[in-house]
């Protein structure tokens, strides 16, 4: 019997959310897998959605698709395991998977993480590469443990970080380095050859999820730092922002070169300059004569 035929038979579960999820999802069902349930989370309003949906995926693929608020609710873990499923997939799914969850696969339960593991374990590892600087990121699928993002390796591949990249950009490398990396190993994890490769622990940190407040820009700070927070926390996500007259002023764009273009500059803590190519100003984008309208006698952000 061939290959694609036995893994036809391989039955999985996969909890999946937002553009990775929808990715990966694809792989799985290129590679003929038996996708038996797909758990996803339902959309938020309050949230801005410029991801694809996998709700929307599965609708198309005609695959059985829940969407529990708790994934680890007794009646949820009885309904997935009424699925038998020989591994369980996470692709950007944003709950933690109890134990009872992870012992129900017969063959592994293994998540995708945007990072270079064990650097940058925990939330929204691409937006903290950039805000701290780092020059190169990736994905990693490793064996899904107790503890979040501690499991072993299985597959990993970088992607580097532009100075003047945003986390956005970023993100769709890493989304096409972990799709590259699960069907690079896809292969040898259903024939139960995968190499797994322990994580040193030591060598890496866990980070915190970040709440749109904490784009609070801090003008104490080098000009360096700031351009990082810039353009980590910029569109599609909340962006960074100073108060001005107690307003929020948001910089959605930054350069710490002296560029034509630019709408307006501010002197960061270390005596250096970041110059600001794109900003909003009560819900209005600002061109240089606009920001010289709103602001005649000068922009000074609130203490």
């Amino acid at each position: 019997m061939c290959a694609e035929a036995d893994h036809r038979k391989t039955r999985v579960v996969v909890f999946a959310y937002h553009t990775v999820g929808v990715r990966c999802l694809e792989v799985l069902h290129q590679a003929g897998l038996d996708i038996a349930l797909i758990v996803t989370h339902r959309d938020n309003p309050q949230e801005n959605l410029w991801f694809d949906s996998v709700s929307a995926w599965a609708k198309t693929h005609d695959r059985p698709c829940i969407t529990p608020d708790d994934p680890n609710e007794p009646s949820v873990v009885a309904h997935i395991a009424a699925q038998q499923p020989e591994f369980l997939f996470s692709f950007y799914y944003r709950l933690m998977l109890g134990a009872a969850l992870l012992a129900l696969p017969a063959r592994g339960a293994y998540n995708l993480h945007g990072s270079l593991l064990p650097r940058y374990r925990g939330r929204v590892p691409v937006n903290w590469a950039v805000i701290r600087g780092e020059t190169e990121t990736g994905a990693t699928l490793h064996a899904m443990t107790a503890k979040p993002d501690q499991g072993a390796i299985v597959a990993q591949q970088a992607v580097p970080i532009g100075p003047n990249d945003t986390a956005h950009e970023v993100f769709l490398r890493v989304v096409a380095a972990g799709v590259h990396a699960l069907q690079q190993v896809l292969p040898a994890l259903l024939a139960g050859q995968a190499v797994h490769t322990p994580q040193n622990l030591a060598l890496g940190e866990y980070c915190g999820g970040r709440k749109p407040e904490d784009g609070r820009i801090d003008w104490s700070c080098p000009a360096t730092a700031i351009h990082n927070l810039v353009r980590g926390v910029a569109p599609p996500y909340p962006g960074a922002f100073t108060l001005v007259q107690g307003q929020p002023l948001r910089i959605l764009a930054s350069s710490l070169s002296a560029i034509p273009h630019a709408v307006t500059y501010f002197r960061c803590g270390d005596g250096h300059t970041l110059w600001v190519t794109q900003l909003e100003w009560q819900g209005e984008n600002l061109d240089r004569t606009r920001f010289e309208q709103a602001f005649p006698q000068g922009c000074q952000p609130d203490p």
